[in-house]
C-alpha cells in the first residue's frame, strides 16, 4: 500500500465527524430545518453545476484538442470544476463550502495551478510538456548580480597520445 494511502480511512473519518460537528453546530444555531434545507439546496446545486462542469470541461478539452493545442489547462480546469461540483453535491456543510469556494475563479486559478504542479511533479517531463505544453521561463532583464563567490576555472584537459583514444581503467581512489 502506498505511504499516503494508509491515511485515507482516518481523513474520511475525520471528515465525516467534522461535518457532523458542524451540522449540529448549525442545527443549534439556526434551528434543525434550516440546517437540513441548507445541505440539500447545497446539493441541489451541486447536482446542477456537476451536469454543467462537466459539459463545460468535454467541450474545452475538445476544442483544445482540435486546435491541436496542449489540453492539459482545460483538463486540469475541468477537473477543479467537476471536484466543486462534486463536493457541493455530496451532503454536508463543509463539503458543500468547499466545493462552492472550488468555483470561485481566483480561487479555482489556484487549485488549478496546484493541480498542475503536482500532475507534473509525478509525470515525465515529455508526458508533462504533451499535456499542458512547453514550459515557460522567467528572464530577467539587466545587468547580472555578482556572486558571493568566483566561479572556479574548470581546468584544461591534459591531451595525451595527441588527442586519440586510448585504452584504460577507471579506478576508484582507496580501491586497489
Amino acid at each position: 500500500m502506498r505511504r499516503g494511502l494508509r491515511f485515507v480511512p482516518l481523513a474520511l473519518l475525520l471528515a465525516v465527524v467534522l461535518e457532523l460537528a458542524v451540522f449540529v453546530g448549525v442545527g443549534r444555531a439556526l434551528g434543525f430545518g434550516v440546517a437540513v434545507l441548507l445541505v440539500f439546496a447545497a446539493s441541489l446545486l451541486g447536482l446542477v453545476l456537476l451536469r454543467r462542469e462537466g459539459m463545460r470541461a468535454w467541450r474545452g478539452f475538445r476544442s483544445a484538442a482540435a486546435a491541436g493545442q496542449p489540453p492539459g489547462g482545460q483538463v486540469t480546469d475541468g477537473l477543479v470544476g467537476l471536484a466543486g461540483a462534486l463536493l457541493l453535491a455530496v451532503p454536508g456543510l463543509v463539503s458543500g463550502l468547499v466545493g462552492l469556494l472550488l468555483l470561485v475563479p481566483p480561487l479555482r486559478r489556484l487549485a488549478r495551478a496546484g493541480v498542475r504542479r503536482a500532475t507534473e511533479r509525478r509525470v515525465s517531463s515529455m508526458v508533462a510538456g504533451d499535456l499542458f505544453g512547453p514550459r515557460t521561463v522567467r528572464v530577467r532583464q539587466g545587468a547580472p548580480q555578482p556572486t558571493a563567490q568566483p566561479t572556479p576555472q574548470p581546468e584544461q584537459p591534459v591531451v595525451v597520445d595527441g588527442g586519440r583514444a586510448i585504452e584504460g581503467e577507471i579506478v576508484e581512489p582507496g580501491r586497489h
